[in-house]
């Protein structure tokens, strides 16, 4: 192992609820590079939400998960965690060598991580339904019309076949296929009919064939509901 900086492995402990699609990403990237973790489960809708305790806010005062503690620091933000295990943990590689090819990468994990998935994460829907008093069939529409732009572009996106191989980048999954996958599965849960995205469809079963996606999956999870 390059860069490891003394640290050991079995040290790795995340922070994370079974359901999301963040944390979900984290899971999967881990699962790829073979590297055995701690499960900690911040339950979202406990008692108010345990991500409000002070012990969780303590380590991430955003109080969202996931978070990763490598048994020295702690470390936020999924793509920001997926990248240092990626440093840090070189074999298997998450992101490409190849500058234009990383940025590929990049840019499409960034399309989902920042621009479809924050718009129908949980703090969201819960102000939409809670502050706001939108009904359920207001927040319904509302995932589905977000949902529906960001899977619309990013379907065209990958459906140029700009680097494209079996997966979103290359012939190997990538941070970006750790992104798709979770978004995905949020979509169907929600109800979403994913026949328009082909493309997407298609990366999504590649990655699904693969026991690293399927043991990151949230019904596999120990506090999975």
């Amino acid at each position: 192992m390059q860069e490891n900086a003394g640290k050991d492995d079995s040290q790795l402990t995340l922070f994370n609820y079974f359901r999301s699609s963040s944390a979900y990403r984290v899971r999967i990237a881990l699962n790829l590079k073979g590297l055995p973790y701690g499960y900690r489960s911040v339950h979202l809708n406990r008692d108010g939400g345990e991500q409000f305790g002070a012990a969780f806010t303590a380590l991430n005062p955003l109080q969202l998960v996931p978070v990763l503690d490598n048994g020295q620091d702690q470390i936020s933000e999924s793509l920001a965690i997926i990248e240092y295990l990626d440093e840090t943990w070189p074999e298997t590689p998450l992101l490409p060598t190849d500058p234009l090819a990383r940025a590929r990468v990049r840019q499409l994990s960034l399309a989902m991580a920042c621009d479809i998935h924050p718009l129908n994460n949980l703090r969201v829907l819960k102000y939409l339904t809670g502050t706001l008093g939108a009904s359920e069939e207001d927040k319904l529409a509302w995932i589905a019309h977000w949902h529906g732009l960001g899977l619309a572009a990013l379907e065209a996106d990958l459906a140029r076949g700009v680097r494209r191989g079996r997966f979103c980048v290359g012939d190997a999954p990538s941070m970006a296929d750790c992104c798709l996958v979770p978004q995905l599965f949020a979509a169907r849960r929600f109800g979403m009919d994913l026949a328009p995205y082909p493309t997407l469809n298609a990366i999504d079963a590649a990655c699904q064939a693969l026991p690293a996606f399927q043991l990151a999956h949230p019904a596999r999870q120990p506090d999975a509901e």
